[in-house]
């Protein structure tokens, strides 16, 4: 199948964009990423929107929404979830955005987005209440304001062949400056700021106080002349793992996996400090355009079909109970997941919310950072 044959497929869902970019790096062809406004032509109209991170945006996400409208949803990608947000706050509507627990009470905050009525979702009975019941989701009535979906963990994915573990798997890892201009980072501060209290022994019930910010802002300093680069473009961090030109990285769990299904030798780091955890969930806008749809788009998201996928090919957990019954325990400790989200959700550093003042400053103090003040 040739590139024109290849992006044909895409555009009738025959074939994931992870799928095409790794036909274009085997046969040595670069891959970078689509504009925007390159997305919008693509377009379907009269059909909802779906604003979320880069790589939900494939159809093998939206089987039952394909199966019953015949296309998936138009999408709208954002790099971090205030990226999302200060877009919606300027205007931009959606019908369905991705955000995740520390930042679904500050979107609730804004009056944006209206209460999600469980009863309207097929797939509701067999989420996992651990999830639903998240600080600030109960929206009154029994209704909620988002939709759990996905969680799982930030950490280092490693060449297990290129990177020489100097004891036990850690968060230094990403600070060794054996390896500086080799190592990478998600660029948003909704990971790589946590990521770095983790780093300076920050408590993450303390991490609003003025001490942890100086703390914080020092490992992040420290780190800075040794990353290679800053991006929320998670295959640019795996092509770049793979290449060798980087021995490591800040990722979500779908990299180690995306690599390791490529014969890739990487892992994902169980660091003794611990790793991130989180959950991601789906929210619908107050002035959703279509909202019988966005319904629809919260239930394909929630459905058993998804969550097999998320499972193999993200190595996310879902929060469809019944997406395990396909997998054993074998494999899902392999994936560093449990059919019981709290052990591994607690056996990390869970995200706390924190108010919006605190959000903006850390985010100017990180970029300023990232670029080098």
């Amino acid at each position: 199948m040739d590139v024109l044959d290849q992006l044909g497929a895409i555009r009738e869902g025959k074939l994931t964009r992870r799928a095409f970019n790794r036909s274009l790096l085997a046969a040595g062809i670069a891959v970078t990423a689509v504009p925007l406004g390159a997305r919008r032509v693509l377009a379907s109209a009269d059909q909802a929107t779906y604003l979320t991170w880069g790589g939900y945006d494939i159809p093998e996400l939206f089987q039952p929404y394909i199966a019953k409208h015949g296309t998936p949803p138009n999408f709208s990608i954002f790099g971090g979830s205030e990226e999302g947000l200060t877009k919606m706050r300027g205007g931009f509507i959606v019908d369905v955005a991705h955000p995740c627990n520390q930042s679904m009470p500050r979107w609730v905050q804004t009056g944006l987005f209206q209460p999600i009525d469980p009863s309207r979702l097929s797939n509701w009975p067999d989420v996992m209440p651990e999830l639903v019941d998240l600080e600030g989701n109960d929206a009154g009535d029994g209704n909620v304001w988002m939709a759990p979906v996905d969680w799982g963990q930030t950490s280092v994915t490693y060449r297990t062949d290129l990177f020489e573990l100097e004891g036990e798997e850690s968060w230094d890892m990403l600070w060794d400056a054996r390896y500086g201009g080799r190592l990478g980072s998600l660029a948003s501060g909704g990971d790589a700021w946590w990521c770095g209290a983790i780093k300076a022994g920050v408590d993450f019930a303390d991490i609003a106080t003025e001490d942890a910010f100086e703390r914080i802002a020092a490992v992040m300093r420290e780190q800075r002349p040794l990353i290679r680069l800053y991006t929320d473009d998670t295959t640019t961090l795996e092509q770049a793992l793979a290449a060798g030109e980087m021995v490591a990285a800040m990722t979500w769990n779908s990299s180690a996996v995306q690599l390791q299904s490529e014969g890739v030798p990487v892992r994902f780091a169980q660091p003794k400090e611990g790793a991130l955890t989180w959950v991601c969930g789906v929210m619908i806008h107050r002035d959703a355009p279509y909202p019988d749809l966005a319904y629809d788009i919260v239930d394909s998201l929630l459905s058993v079909e998804t969550g097999q996928f998320m499972l193999n090919d993200y190595g996310y957990g879902h929060s469809n109970m019944r997406a395990f019954d396909a997998f054993d325990e074998e494999t899902l400790t392999g994936l560093g997941l449990s059919k019981n989200p709290a052990e591994i959700l607690m056996a990390g550093h869970f995200q706390v919310p924190q108010t919006q003042e605190w959000e903006t400053r850390m985010n100017e103090l990180f970029e300023q950072i990232k670029a080098g003040f």
